[in-house]
């Protein structure tokens, strides 16, 4: 197998956001027609690129790729031990054992509102992990001082607000724009749009909560609404550098994004 058109693969459905498994043969004794190290792509559709033996080793393979891509609370990474004679239905002796790593699956949706300097430290960290990024501002210059990556998408907005009705159910959402002026807007869309995002958070102090509490009473919106949302955002650690309220507001990301996966 070519590796650079494998990866070339590899890069594309990545970029087009396309579940995948990456499936590897990491250990293998008996009749095994491939190597150690052959790789092979799954996709929701089946078999997309490569190979690990073909066979029956070949479609059970293809069919746990496909049941981890179906599962939502699937690792992202998983090895498996078969005996070719008891776990395929192979009447020759012999072991494999496969690594298979999901991508694009499952993919954890967060969206920024706002580009300026904390909003661009907490874009450079959560970059580096596996999420997917849309950054709203309607402010060029610093959307183009953000980070090039196909995780990130820069959306330049002039009405922040309408962008509201787009965001996926599923989306962390962070309102970080200029001030307040400009997150109170988006925080009343959202709440009469009666949106339930997985985690809704505006940087700000206990007196911006306290603003954004009383904005919500004068709205005519329920008092109770005041329990939906994060403010100030982010644990209780660190500074007031930007890096720093970067980590603090990442590491609650985390924290709430594990405990919706606890059973």
């Amino acid at each position: 197998m070519d590796d650079a058109e494998y990866y070339e693969h590899v890069n594309n459905l990545i970029a087009d956001k396309i579940p995948f498994v990456c499936v590897i043969m990491v250990d293998a004794n008996g009749s095994i027609p491939q190597e150690i190290g052959t790789k092979m792509l799954v996709t929701g559709g089946g078999l997309y690129f490569g190979t690990v033996g073909g066979g029956k080793v070949e479609k059970k393979a293809i069919e746990e790729a496909q049941q981890l891509l179906s599962n939502n609370t699937a690792k992202s990474t998983h090895f498996v031990n078969w005996s070719l004679s008891r776990d395929v239905g192979m009447t020759c002796g012999g072991a494999v054992k496969l690594y298979f790593e999901t991508h694009n699956h499952n993919r954890w949706n967060i969206v920024v509102f706002g580009a300026g300097h904390i909003a661009n430290a907490l874009i450079n960290l959560l970059i580096k992990l596996e999420c997917t990024l849309t950054c709203i501002d309607p402010r060029q210059e610093w959307l183009d001082k953000l980070p090039d990556s196909p995780k990130l998408t820069k959306v330049l907005a002039e009405d922040m607000p309408a962008q509201v009705s787009s965001l996926p159910d599923d989306a962390f959402v962070t309102l970080m724009t200029m001030g307040h002026s400009s997150d109170k807007p988006i925080l009343l869309e959202i709440l009469r749009q009666k949106r339930e995002f997985a985690y809704l958070g505006v940087i700000g102090s206990a007196a911006k909560a306290a603003r954004l509490y009383k904005d919500i009473e004068e709205a005519g919106l329920p008092s109770s609404l005041r329990e939906s949302f994060y403010c100030p955002m982010g644990l209780e650690l660190g500074s007031n550098h930007p890096q720093e309220i970067a980590i603090s507001i990442v590491a609650q990301l985390l924290q709430v994004r594990d405990r919706a996966l606890q059973p």
